[in-house]
């Protein structure tokens, strides 16, 4: 795969994880095609591509021409028959449907080079069952990246049932070329990530309802007593309690006891709690910013 401008690459999809994914490809010289039925939604990605690239050039990582000539490998297209055209891969970030992304890979594949490979971004949906419909189910693979992806460096490699060595060895050496760091996983529930930290979460919560510590000090034992990032409920009002609760609900009933939902986290996705995006988590925020002192207080009887 030498030559990235000579290798095209398409992504289904612009939303928040579809726009961080073409920004990845384009800043590496790919030719990138973006699509999205929503004109409205391109629009949004285009600017949240072209403000990364901005605040890349401030902070010295991007040279103004690198960030120019990224821009110009990509293109914005709202038809997929078009827009996947000789395409060399394609990446599906559409929503966690999985009639949908069954439409868009079968449209794709109609189009796209004969040899191509296509990908989904999903956690959750079977890579196996998505793959079914192709005629080449053997050129299928699961790339879960992480958000935000211009910062996040792992990609999870799913290989499903009939996903081929070749694949997996031409895509890891495609998340190479972007900069980042690939581990290979057989297709199961959670797959690695997504099950680590749905059970981390799910005890740091229970840890909070039964009055072990308040949210900031066991957020603050994960940060410096484990080098994490962000403590786990911080993570998961990042993340939406909501989706962590569907997350945990599908853990709960393909891998057992040890994931049942914490109680509280039920509650709060009731109560309208669901962290970042609602303005009110486990901690509550004004204009984006956690409000300091505001961590979720609750009784033990």
């Amino acid at each position: 795969m030498n030559g990235n401008n000579k290798v095209k690459v398409v992504i289904v999809g612009a939303g928040l994880m579809g726009t961080g994914i073409a920004h990845a490809f384009a800043i590496s010289g790919f030719q990138t095609v973006l699509v999205d039925i929503s004109t409205d939604s391109l629009d949004r990605a285009y600017s949240s591509i072209t403000e990364i690239l901005k605040s890349g050039v401030k902070l010295g990582k991007v040279t103004e021409e690198a960030a120019d000539a990224a821009l110009g490998t990509l293109t914005l297209e709202r038809e997929l028959s078009v827009g996947a055209k000789n395409a060399h891969w394609v990446i599906e970030t559409v929503s966690e449907n999985l009639e949908a992304k069954k439409a868009v890979i079968s449209t794709a594949s109609d189009v796209m080079a004969d040899d191509g490979i296509i990908a989904t971004n999903t956690s959750a949906l079977s890579v196996t069952e998505i793959a079914s419909i192709l005629p080449a189910p053997e050129r299928f693979i699961g790339m879960h990246f992480f958000n935000p992806v211009h910062k996040m460096k792992l990609v999870e490699l799913v290989r499903g049932l009939a996903s081929s060595d070749e694949t997996v060895a031409k895509t890891r050496e495609l998340c190479e070329l972007i900069g980042k760091t690939s581990i290979v996983v057989n297709e199961s529930p959670g797959l690695t990530t997504s099950r680590m930290s749905a059970l981390l979460g799910n005890e740091a919560m229970y840890m909070l309802q039964e009055g072990t510590a308040s949210a900031e000090d066991i957020d603050t034992a994960l940060r410096m007593g484990f080098n994490h990032p962000m403590g786990p409920l911080e993570l998961g009002d990042l993340t939406g309690w909501d989706t962590r609760l569907s997350v945990l609900k599908y853990l709960h009933s393909t891998l057992g006891e040890k994931f049942r939902p914490c109680p509280l986290i039920i509650k709060m996705v009731a109560a309208g709690r669901l962290g970042r995006k609602s303005g009110h988590g486990v901690y509550e925020y004004e204009d984006g910013k956690r409000v300091p002192g505001s961590g979720l207080k609750v009784s033990v009887s």
